[in-house]
């Protein structure tokens, strides 16, 4: 059984604090997105950031081959869009829902003034610093990790960033064939590596992935021993 435990503040969020994070949700504009809808999309213009509220999102680069590999998983408390938030610049990586998701859109002006106003620049600038390795695709970053420990890695943080009142926060929403695609595994690999972790209690039986329990999937992802 999954230890039920709500995850914590993050991202943005936590380095602001509740009360100046809501202050930058009330500078926004409010937008619902359905699970696949683009926030974000490659070489667009800059002007503005998100603000996530609540959901998840799949950040995704673009290769000259045309492929999207994914560069990270974001949720609730996270900022897209902070790379080219100025109208000059361009945007790096297309941002998708992968649930429902509702983000506050602040213009460039807005931010910046909010930062200001709020002593948050410092704030920013170590939020920004956190995200930069987040510039490479996910399989790069994980590329020194066995297969078991980079399935369990990704499966870990996408149930990890969760919104805590999903009625199916536990539930990943990844085909193993997207899983293969984000880690740049066979998709026989991945199908052996969820069958152990099934074998090992760490996920539920059945057709979906279903995470059972998180202290088993951290321990075979290498985060703890």
């Amino acid at each position: 059984m999954h230890d039920g435990t709500a995850p914590p503040r993050r991202g943005f969020h936590a380095l602001l604090g509740d009360s100046r994070w809501h202050a930058l949700l009330r500078a926004g504009f409010p937008h619902t997105f359905s699970p696949g809808s683009t926030l974000v999309r490659q070489g667009d213009e800059g002007g503005f950031v998100w603000a996530l509220a609540s959901g998840r999102v799949a950040v995704l680069a673009r290769q000259e081959d045309g492929a999207q590999l994914l560069v990270s998983l974001r949720g609730a408390g996270d900022l897209l869009g902070e790379m080219a938030v100025r109208p000059s610049s361009r945007r790096t990586a297309t941002v998708e829902a992968i649930d429902r998701c509702v983000a506050h859109r602040v213009p460039a002006e807005t931010f910046h003034r909010f930062l200001e106003e709020h002593d948050a620049q410092g704030g920013f600038s170590d939020y920004l610093v956190a995200k930069l390795s987040e510039t490479v695709p996910y399989q790069v970053q994980l590329v020194h990790f066995t297969p078991l420990q980079r399935v369990a890695r990704l499966l870990l943080e996408v149930v990890a960033l969760a919104d805590a009142t999903a009625v199916d926060r536990f539930r990943v929403p990844f085909s193993q064939e997207a899983v293969a695609a984000a880690l740049g595994l066979a998709r026989s690999t991945v199908a052996e590596q969820i069958a152990r972790l099934r074998r090992e209690g760490a996920l539920a039986s059945g057709r979906r992935l279903v995470v059972s329990d998180s202290r088993r999937l951290a321990h075979h992802s290498g985060i703890t021993t």
